[in-house]
């Protein structure tokens, strides 16, 4: 191998929008991205700070299900990202089997058909079986929902990330399920020590 050095690997980490990101992507401005998922063949994440208009309640309803958990009524529905966007994903805290060390050889597999471990602690379900375990009230504690999501073919994020359109910090799963919709931005660069108006390109300027 000629590379020096071992290839970059950004799961469970967050990827902070730099301010230049406004004139490339509206999307993505002020945007904090969640990676379930980065390889050399690309990455794969859930924007966690953008809020839709549309509760998870009323989310379920569109798929006849009722929501059975109180504690998620008023829970927003995310823009994961710009692909899929009819698509449900869901962000949620490990699902522990009920019989560990059962019949599975290993005892960690998901109770979801399409369920994604993240190495870090945290799964990612795309499967409509995670949202009738809410409907029963039941279901992993945490949940953040999305709609679409966002991915990086291979060696793109790395080239972002090489014109400084994004910070990355290590993930703290309280940003993601607790801290405030509003305050997940700042949370999250806080995690660096650093705040959004010094990131300013014209800093102390509107």
């Amino acid at each position: 191998m000629s590379d020096h050095s071992a290839p970059m690997n950004l799961t469970h980490h967050f990827l902070i929008a730099m301010p230049g990101l406004e004139d490339a992507s509206s999307f993505f401005s002020r945007s904090v991205v969640y990676l379930c998922e980065h390889s050399e063949r690309g990455a794969l994440g859930l924007v966690i700070n953008k809020p839709m208009g549309i509760k998870l309640g009323g989310l379920l309803e569109k798929v006849d299900l009722t929501l059975g958990r109180q504690d998620l009524s008023e829970a927003p529905v995310f823009h994961g990202g710009p692909l899929q966007t009819e698509r449900g994903f869901v962000l949620h805290d490990a699902m522990k089997p009920a019989h560990v060390g059962g019949v599975e050889g290993e005892g960690e597999a998901s109770p979801y058909a399409s369920t994604m471990s993240i190495a870090g602690g945290l799964e990612m379900t795309t499967s409509k079986d995670v949202l009738e375990a809410l409907s029963h009230g039941a279901g992993p504690r945490r949940v953040l929902v999305t709609l679409g999501y966002a991915s990086w073919a291979e060696g793109q994020l790395e080239s972002e990330l090489a014109e400084n359109s994004w910070l990355t910090v290590e993930a703290d799963p309280q940003v993601i399920f607790d801290a405030p919709v509003r305050e997940r931005y700042d949370r999250a660069l806080a995690l660096l020590g650093l705040q959004s108006w010094t990131l300013s390109p014209e800093a102390g300027r509107a």
